[in-house]
């Protein structure tokens, strides 16, 4: 039983009913601006490039072990 309950959870977003999926459209569709506060030692602003099928970005090297926060502006 709980493996079950942890396949579902893994796999439930493959299996949203079809009503579920238009609604998660149509909220994607109407984007807002959103202020968000942030404290932090250091920032950088970066292009996210292309690697495969996913977005990449290079952060400097110190930062390796860090916690960073993402947020996309555009």
């Amino acid at each position: 039983m709980i493996t079950e309950s942890i396949t579902q959870k893994s796999i439930g977003k493959y299996f949203m009913p079809k009503r579920k999926k238009e609604k998660e459209k149509e909220e994607n569709v109407n984007h807002q601006k959103v202020k968000f506060e942030v404290y932090g030692e250091e920032m950088v602003e970066k292009i996210v490039k292309q690697s495969g099928n996913c977005g990449r970005v290079y952060l400097p090297p110190d930062w390796v072990g860090h916690k960073v926060k993402i947020i996309r502006v555009d």
